[in-house]
């Protein structure tokens, strides 16, 4: 939106000076900033501005005021210099006006409010016929702010009627008495305004012309001879006939009445016509305020019009036409100074789209905005479909993960023994012979003192690829023996840097032997839960479940709770059915699904090492006072390393910082148990045709918001509404564990509504 600067001047220039008032806003808004200030009196500016329009008005160029005689005095070049000359003493003159101590706090409070790249309207509200006279565009402030142009406006306005919205902008053009002047490239620029209807009136009567006044007009066009006198400005409409603005007032009225936004005067010494047609309201004007000659005003026409109907603002527009005739100025000397824009200041300028806008049939913009939401959603479903839109919605999904409130507490049915760096240095201090981080004997002293306290099931979450020393045969009569401790081992993968995979415990029996491989993204983040999966023919790991699957299976099969697999090969578990991951799963397309795969629902506790009680092993080999029986019977230990020199540690959704792998095993096992136990929802996801409409509709909303709302803020306004919305629900529903799609719908409703408005508004 633009900022809008009034200068509400009174007083004169040969006795008091002028009391200034400095209001600066917002469209559409009140003042945000008001201060007050003065000009000092300065009668020479009066004077100076007098002898430069003598000397201009001396040069004696063909123009298009009324034909009179004039007497020259000297030769062409000579009248220029001369003009040139006073043109350069008014400048002077001007600048220090503007820079006097008076002024001073108006214009810093103009440069500290106002920032270079903002829009600016500039408004010089005074009724002073010689402030009206000046060229305003010489202060130096318009070379700071290249965004910023003004216009006159006087101090009594009233707010005119809106203009009614049509399919094309009309205009009225009046083309008068032509003697000496050509008026025909004037009518070419206007034939060729876009989206326009153009009437001409050449050489009319009085009557006709008043008759199609009173028509509905958008622009009044008059080109010809006329001139100010007295203050009266009049236009030659034919070779025999003059008028006033007072004798078309009616007539003007009624356009006014009747939405005319603008008239444009490209004929000489307009600010007397300008005047008197301000006391009528109409909302803006452009006139000449001094003579013009043919070439200086066909310049104007040609460059105001190509950048207003481009979609340029009128002020912008107006700005541009009036620096480009700087190129006229060796053989028309200050000719730039000419061009003056007028405003009712109770208006805000339309664009030429707003003055033009296509009247569409509603049923053809309702299909337009149909064919562009199915066509964005095929694109962005296609694009979908080969994975491009994946990273954005597994990041998407973390961070709705993270959002989530950590309501839960800690799964009382797991215990962590952690085997940290103090714990590897504990071992080496009692002389513990280690392969690894976890030596036999500790190991053995480990699993004798577990046992007392009865946990259901114990899994070791450490590899094992060796024998057991033989000096510790009730370690390898455990291993062989107890059902319930299960061992891990590794299935070959390239990307855990384990490309040979690696070898099971030798004592510990097949069916107790289970993988520890995770499933991780291209980002290392670990969304999914592999639970289990048939091993290549030359893994050493021939282990085909996983360790959290076993761990969960035997704890529940102590509770009657069975796993069996359903005759369309989905795992049960009691009650509850594990959907598996698959390609083209909501967010993921492109996946390596080996196995069998579901998203892993982390338990939102905050802290995620917080999943489950832990104790260290240097607190268990030393009977510390921290264990009691309740702390581990009929619990499920899991025995893993947590020292940050080791390998096994990773990225989940709701952490930026990797874990201990023990821990990521913890809350899969509590994953599969608070499901099956407790009725904690698995992540669920909707089907691709589903997905399909609920990113269609997205798409269509996006289209109806482009259709409905026409101005720039208020369609910004509309869709970042409608967005948070979207997200609103898509985290409203990943609280209820169900995972829809929130990206593909952000982009279909954005990209429908970038192509419903350059369709329809084009």
């Amino acid at each position: 939106m633009a900022k809008l600067v009034v200068l509400k001047m009174n007083g004169d220039l040969e006795h008091q000076g002028f009391r200034v008032t400095l209001e600066i806003g917002s469209d559409c808004a009140p003042p945000e900033i008001e201060i007050s200030g003065k000009l000092p009196p300065y009668p020479d500016l009066a004077t100076y501005l007098c002898q430069w329009q003598h000397k201009y008005r001396s040069l004696g160029m063909p123009s298009r005021i009324k034909p009179q005689e004039i007497i020259y005095d000297g030769s062409i070049t000579t009248r220029i210099s001369e003009c040139r000359q006073k043109a350069k003493v008014l400048i002077n003159c001007l600048q220090r006006w503007f820079d006097s101590q008076e002024f001073r706090c108006i214009n810093n409070t103009l440069r500290e409010e106002l920032k270079r790249n903002e829009a600016i309207r500039v408004l010089i509200r005074t009724d002073n016929l010689e402030l009206q006279t000046i060229p305003w565009h010489l202060w130096d402030f318009f070379d700071r702010y290249s965004l910023a142009e003004f216009a006159l406006t006087t101090t009594a306005s009233q707010t005119p009627p809106k203009p009614l919205r049509k399919p094309k902008a009309r205009v009225l053009a009046i083309l008068g008495n032509s003697n000496g002047i050509d008026v025909q490239l004037d009518r070419q620029l206007l034939e060729s305004l876009p989206n326009a209807e153009t009437v001409f009136l050449v050489e009319p009567q009085r009557k006709k012309l008043n008759d199609y006044l009173w028509q509905q007009w958008d622009i009044l066009f008059f080109a010809g001879h006329s001139e100010t006198a007295d203050d009266i400005g009049r236009i030659y409409i034919n070779t025999t006939d003059s008028l006033t603005i007072e004798e078309l007032e009616f007539g003007l009225k009624r356009a006014i009445a009747q939405g005319l936004q603008l008239a444009i005067f490209n004929s000489c010494d307009g600010l007397g016509l300008a005047r008197h047609l301000a006391s009528l309201n109409i909302p803006q004007m452009i006139v000449m305020r001094e003579p013009v000659t043919d070439e200086v005003a066909q310049e104007f026409l040609k460059h105001f019009l190509k950048a207003f109907s481009g979609g340029k603002s009128l002020y912008l527009a107006s700005r541009e036409a009036r620096e480009k005739l700087q190129g006229l100025e060796d053989k028309f000397p200050n000719a730039t100074w000419l061009p003056v824009l007028i405003q009712n200041p109770r208006v805000v300028p339309l664009t030429w789209r707003e003055l033009s806008t296509q009247k569409t049939d509603p049923k053809r913009q309702i299909l337009t905005v149909l064919m562009a939401s199915v066509l964005v959603t095929s694109i962005v479903m296609g694009v979908r479909y080969f994975g491009m839109l994946q990273p954005w919605e597994l990041q998407a999904y973390d961070h709705l993960m993270q959002l989530r409130p950590a309501i839960e507490s800690s799964d009382p049915r797991l215990l962590i023994v952690t085997i940290d760096e103090a714990d590897i240095y504990y071992q080496n201090q009692k002389g513990m012979k280690r392969q690894g981080s976890l030596s036999d004997k500790a190991l053995a002293q480990l699993l004798q003192k577990l046992e007392q306290y009865q946990p259901t099931t114990i899994g070791i979450d450490i590899y094992r690829d060796f024998s057991v020393d033989p000096n510790y045969p009730d370690l390898i009569t455990r291993l062989k023996k107890h059902n319930n401790i299960f061992a891990v081992c590794k299935v070959p993968a390239e990307s855990d840097g384990a490309p040979d995979g690696i070898y099971p415990p030798y004592e510990v029996p097949k069916e107790r032997q289970t993988f520890s491989d995770f499933v991780a993204d291209e980002d290392e983040v670990a969304r999914r839960q592999l639970l289990y999966l048939t091993p290549p023919a030359k893994s050493p790991c021939t282990a085909e479940n996983a360790l959290s699957f076993q761990l969960a299976r035997h704890y529940l099969l102590d509770k009657g709770i069975k796993a069996d697999i359903t005759p369309q090969g989905y795992l049960q578990i009691g009650k509850v059915l594990f959907r598996p991951l698959k390609e083209h799963t909501s967010g993921y397309q492109k996946v390596s699904a080996i196995g069998y795969q579901i998203l892993l629902n982390y338990r939102f506790s905050g802290d995620q090492k917080k999943i489950a009680d832990s104790i260290s092993l240097r607190d268990v080999l030393n009977n510390n006072d921290q264990i009691n029986s309740e702390l581990l019977k009929n619990r499920i230990v899991l025995i893993g390393v947590t020292a940050p020199s080791t390998a096994d540690h990773w990225k989940t959704p709701s952490h930026n910082k990797k874990i201990p792998g023990v821990f990521v095993q913890a809350h899969m096992v509590s994953h599969i148990l608070s499901a099956v136990e407790d009725g904690r929802p698995l992540l669920w996801w909707w089907s691709s045709s589903v997905e399909a409409l609920w990113i269609w509709i997205w798409s269509l909303l996006g289209g109806m918001i482009a259709w409905r709302y026409s101005k720039p803020e208020y369609l910004g306004l509309a869709v970042a509404g409608a967005l948070l919305i979207l997200f609103g629900i898509c985290f409203g529903i990943f609280t209820q564990a169900g995972w829809i799609p929130l990206i593909p719908p952000a982009l279909t409703l954005i990209l429908t509504a970038i192509a419903v408005v350059w369709k329809i508004r084009r």
